[in-house]
């Protein structure tokens, strides 16, 4: 059950306790590069990665869910500890109770970032749908949310950020970062 329309962004920001990630076009800018033996090679962000792991480090569950499948997704996963990993999905909504039951979070509490007309029947069953800014005009339209940031060019950092300053954690990951341990 999708929550109330009426709730502002930062009253869902403030209940997401799972946040799912497309990949091509949301972690990275949505190119594939291909090397000479026909690997496909993808470009992720650092500061994306930042967010993800002060997200993690602050009790929220991270997951992945895209069409594509291939060893650099696994490998910026297993960097990031990432690992509700879902790749090769053709139906990434029929994915959600699955998701819901290996996590125990309901989909009202769950967020999902992502770019294209693939990505809009999950969007639409989940508590906070994100489009980044360079998405679909259609997946734009039916976000409740469009990030300032392109696809690998820092939108899920901006997404982490935004979700960690509603739910009242960020000036803490800063005052923690300005004097480390």
């Amino acid at each position: 059950m999708n929550l109330s329309p009426s709730l502002t962004l930062d009253a869902r920001l403030a209940r997401i306790r799972l946040l799912l990630l497309d990949v091509d076009g949301v972690l990275t800018d949505g190119r594939l590069y291909y090397g000479p033996e026909g690997e496909c090679l993808k470009a992720f962000n650092v500061r994306d990665g930042l967010g993800l792991r002060l997200v993690q480090n602050a009790g929220i569950q991270l997951g992945i869910v895209t069409g594509r499948k291939g060893p650099a997704l696994a490998a910026r996963c297993r960097d990031l500890g990432i690992e509700l990993v879902f790749s090769g999905v053709r139906d990434k909504l029929a994915l959600l109770p699955t998701i819901s039951a290996r996590t125990g979070v309901p989909a009202e509490e769950t967020a999902f970032v992502a770019d294209d007309l693939v990505d809009l029947a999950l969007m639409g069953a989940v508590g906070l749908a994100v489009a980044v800014a360079d998405a679909d005009p259609a997946v734009r339209r039916a976000a409740h949310w469009v990030t300032e940031a392109r696809g690998g060019h820092g939108a899920v950092r901006e997404v982490c950020q935004r979700l960690l300053v509603a739910q009242g954690r960020w000036d803490g990951i800063v005052d923690q970062m300005r004097s480390p341990r």
